[in-house]
């Protein structure tokens, strides 16, 4: 049985310049996230891969899966736990064929239709938003609100993580809604200290 869990972690050195990848994922980790998702835009694909795998080995010490945002081939080189996926990224069926059975792919989805399509492709999760508005993604699109999430979660038979402007003062709102968990960047990333941040959010969450 794959844990998708309910607090996930985005890594940013783009938003913030202070931590690298690694401590950011040590310090989540130490805080209590479920996930830690490496996410890189732009860079060197072997720095890159060697980032990966960095943050691989502080996740497994304590059984938490490391996601990498986009890249499969980053992903199987560093033997990550998993890939999340956009729309337009790589192809959800392919990257199923390639990674083994065990590991996690989640896949952005805008509505219901593509929700589900990424699940008969091979999706474990999905993630819906922005829910609220948000400056770490300039491409988010359109704002979706709670009550969108609540209908988007009822419509799709997966775990639903929601993202987008979720912090500590709206995360317990969020879980309530429906959605099985919630993905932050700047929640976490952007604080002044990183490991209280997720833990806080982790008592939300779970106290909702």
């Amino acid at each position: 049985m794959k844990r998708i869990g309910a607090l996930h972690v985005l890594t940013d050195t783009v938003l913030q310049s202070r931590h690298t990848h690694a401590e950011l994922a040590r310090m989540a980790v130490a805080g209590g996230a479920d996930a830690v998702q490496y996410r890189q835009k732009n860079g060197h694909t072997r720095e890159m891969i060697e980032t990966a795998r960095a943050m691989r080995d502080i996740c497994a010490g304590s059984g938490v899966p490391l996601i990498v945002n986009d890249r499969v081939d980053v992903a199987l080189a560093a033997e990550a736990d998993g890939v999340h996926l956009g729309q337009d990224d790589f192809p959800v069926a392919l990257a199923r064929n390639l990674l083994a059975a065990g590991r996690i792919i989640g896949v952005s989805a805008g509505n219901p239709d593509e929700a589900r399509q990424g699940i008969a492709d091979g999706a474990d999760y999905v993630g819906f938003g922005p829910v609220f508005p948000t400056g770490s993604k300039s491409d988010a699109g359109e704002v979706q609100g709670l009550e969108k999430l609540a209908d988007f979660a009822i419509a799709v038979r997966a775990p639903v993580i929601a993202i987008g402007g979720i912090g500590a003062d709206n995360a317990a709102g969020v879980a309530r809604s429906g959605a099985h968990g919630i993905a932050v960047i700047s929640a976490v990333c952007c604080q002044a200290d990183p490991e209280a941040a997720t833990r806080n959010l982790g008592r939300l969450i779970r106290d909702s």
